[in-house]
């Protein structure tokens, strides 16, 4: 039906709109929201385990330990603090478990065949720094490279530490500094343990590097005993 105006002249009435766009969009907007909100979740520790991953149950307990209170680690040993373990400083940095762990394509389609057949080792075996970094497609055979990134450590003066050398400046006040590279720079990985209680590496050769172990952590002898199971 036409409309006439003022002039005279008549117009097309309007079109009614049907409601289907509206339920577009909203179906639009639900998915929109629910991915956001699967992938704000696949980046946290509670996902790994969610489904078929029971061997990250105990991963995940050591990521949700607390500082300065006992803990367990994730072969069910004693750690006195849990800030020996690196999982609890990162968490407490707000560093969630892919901050470090980059997955690959081929990992994930590995994982979902072990969990549908059941052939999978439990706890899953430590993962070495190397691995970390071949996943991440890091070039540099440095772990120092992968632990000092942009953005993830800093000096008392929240200077940013990028480097070794920066690392052992900012430890040079210490009784005993354990990055001192008088024997060559060190794997970050031989002191620094994210699911157990870390390394004071030093102590093998310098029995007074115990006297500097940080709350928590366990001398050379120890740590290598703990970690036959790793």
């Amino acid at each position: 039906m036409n409309s006439t105006d003022t002039a005279g002249e008549t117009t097309p009435a309007p079109k009614r709109k049907g409601k289907k766009g509206i339920v577009i969009g909203i179906v639009v907007a639900v998915i929109v929201v629910v991915g956001i909100g699967f992938w704000a979740w696949h980046n946290t520790p509670g996902f790994c385990n969610a489904f078929c991953h029971s061997p990250m149950d105990p991963y995940l307990q050591t990521y949700e330990a607390q500082s300065g209170t006992p803990a367990t680690d994730k072969y069910g040993h004693d750690v006195s603090n849990g800030s020996a373990m690196l999982a609890v400083t990162h968490r407490e940095a707000n560093v969630g478990c892919l901050g470090c762990h980059v997955p690959t394509t081929s990992q994930q389609i590995a994982e979902v065949q072990e969990a549908i057949t059941g052939d999978y080792y439990d706890p899953i075996p430590e993962k070495t720094i190397k691995t970390l970094m071949e996943n991440s497609d890091q070039a540099s055979t440095d772990e120092a490279t992968f632990c000092l990134k942009s953005g993830c450590h800093a000096d008392e003066s929240g200077t940013e530490i990028t480097s070794h050398e920066q690392l052992e400046q900012a430890t040079a006040n210490l009784a005993f500094n354990p990055h001192d590279t008088h024997h060559g720079a060190i794997d970050c990985s031989n002191c620094h343990k994210s699911h157990r209680a870390s390394v004071m590496y030093c102590t093998q050769c310098h029995s007074e590097a115990a006297a500097s172990m940080p709350d928590g952590w366990v001398d050379y002898t120890t740590g290598q005993k703990l970690g036959q199971a790793a």
